[in-house]
């Protein structure tokens, strides 16, 4: 028996590519044409995994803002109370809720079982002054569960205490824009700066973190950069607390409307006052199992302590979150499957070209079997040249997917990220669609009678 060369079988398959590639190049038209649904079909696929992609990131960094496992109170901006009771044909019950509270926040922690930690939050805008030189600061008053609840973690210093808290010490912590814009040139730490007519010290530097203008808007997340934190009793008892309501104050309910106090008009037609303590009660729970029970509860218990006012919003950011990561993962499989599509659709045109390649060379097959090419040569050269056309067209449209993804990056404003492992598999399948739907015609080409295609005209 014969045994062949490994080195004359490697020259006989680049002999078989070379023919392949120079009969693509005979017609570069009809090629290009045949690529392009190849071509549009990767580029389609890269695209929409790189906007899957970038939609998860999003998705992640929203979650590490709101934080793990987290129940959102806030006052509501426009209060309505439930008509349940009077569609039920039942005098609604009138009262006066004192609004968003710290007895809430102490409340929520005392009696709701499985909660880890109450971070309750109130914040102003004060006049902020250092070294004579004022500008409009965001200062909020927090405990010190506040930096653990969101992952907050100081760059030097340290996080004023419980103890530091009760005694409402003049003491605080600043974001990092708030150091690069009034302590440009010096150690902060140590430092007073004047907040609402108050001086405070400087004890601590946040870590820069990130917060889009989306995610604050959407999920009501302060830019932890831009702010002051001082212990809550501190900015209650020394800047303001809007829960010392006067006489005067209530006497006037039925006219103010403005600022920090709200007034809610039920069906009855009987005005209520609402005069919320504070502007935020983050609720951290142990178990995300625990987020909808725990809600509930806390819902029950808010509306108790308010007279069945509910001048609150009880929000779950994770669910809400992971809701929006399910859409989105939706939306993206369906946009992948019909980038899919072209990549089938664009086999099935180099399968029709192929077919119509083999009726315009039948002649030419029948040349290369009556000079001793085997089936499996013939075969080898029509598959060739399917397969170099969907690599081109693979090549091709990566470079165009990398491109649409920036484009739709910068246009669009849509965070996109390309991945390697969507470049390998887009081109993977390519390859795969060329060898595929390829091989029939490939097959049809081998089957040729020799001595009808010599004649053949």
């Amino acid at each position: 028996m014969d045994k062949k060369n490994p080195s004359q079988t490697g020259i006989k398959y680049i002999h078989i590519l070379r023919i392949a590639g120079e009969a693509l190049m005979v017609n570069k038209t009809r090629t290009l044409l045949t690529a392009l649904g190849i071509i549009f079909g990767v580029a389609a696929v890269i695209a929409m995994m790189a906007v899957g992609n970038g939609a998860r990131k999003e998705i992640l960094d929203q979650m590490k803002l709101v934080g793990v496992n987290n129940i959102i109170i806030t006052p509501k901006t426009e209060l309505t109370l439930k008509n349940e009771e009077e569609e039920q044909g039942k005098n609604l019950k009138k009262g006066f809720s004192t609004g968003l509270s710290l007895s809430d926040a102490e409340g929520i922690k005392a009696i709701i079982p499985g909660v880890l930690s109450v971070s309750p939050e109130v914040t102003y805008e004060v006049m902020g002054i250092h070294d004579g030189a004022g500008r409009t600061l965001k200062i909020s008053g927090v405990t010190p569960d506040f930096f653990n609840t969101f992952g907050l973690k100081l760059e030097k210093g340290l996080i004023f205490s419980e103890k530091e808290m009760e005694a409402s010490s003049p003491v605080c912590v600043i974001g990092s824009e708030i150091r690069a814009k009034i302590f440009p040139n010096k150690d902060p730490l140590g430092q007073y700066i004047k907040c609402g007519g108050v001086w405070l010290k400087i004890i601590g530097v946040l870590e820069y973190r990130p917060v889009s203008d989306k995610s604050s808007q959407s999920l009501g997340i302060s830019n932890f950069n831009e702010h002051v934190y001082a212990p809550l009793k501190t900015v209650l008892n020394r800047i303001k607390d809007r829960s010392l309501i006067t006489s005067n104050l209530l006497a006037g309910a039925n006219i103010y409307n403005g600022g920090d106090f709200v007034v809610v008009e039920n069906s009855s037609g009987t005005k209520t006052a609402s005069f919320n303590q504070l502007d935020k009660i983050v609720v951290q729970v142990k178990e995300s199992s625990l987020l909808n029970t725990s809600s509930e509860i806390i819902k029950r218990m808010l509306l108790r302590k308010h007279n069945d006012i509910e001048d609150f919003e009880v929000i779950i950011p994770e669910l809400l979150l992971k809701q929006e990561q399910r859409t989105k993962d939706i939306f993206n499989i369906v946009l992948g499957a019909i980038a899919s599509i072209s990549l089938i659709v664009g086999g099935i045109g180099i399968m029709n070209i192929m077919l119509a390649s083999v009726l315009e060379r039948i002649k030419e097959i029948g040349v290369r079997q009556a000079i001793g090419a085997r089936r499996q040569d013939i075969v080898m050269q029509f598959l060739s040249e399917a397969t170099l056309i969907s690599i081109a067209g693979g090549f091709i449209g990566i470079i165009l997917g990398i491109i649409l993804s920036k484009a739709i990056m910068k246009l669009a404003g849509i965070l996109t990220i390309i991945s390697p492992i969507s470049i390998i598999i887009s081109f993977s399948v390519s390859a795969a669609v060329g060898i595929i739907f390829g091989y029939m015609p490939a097959r049809k080409a081998a089957s040729q009678d020799p001595v009808t295609s010599l004649r053949y005209e």
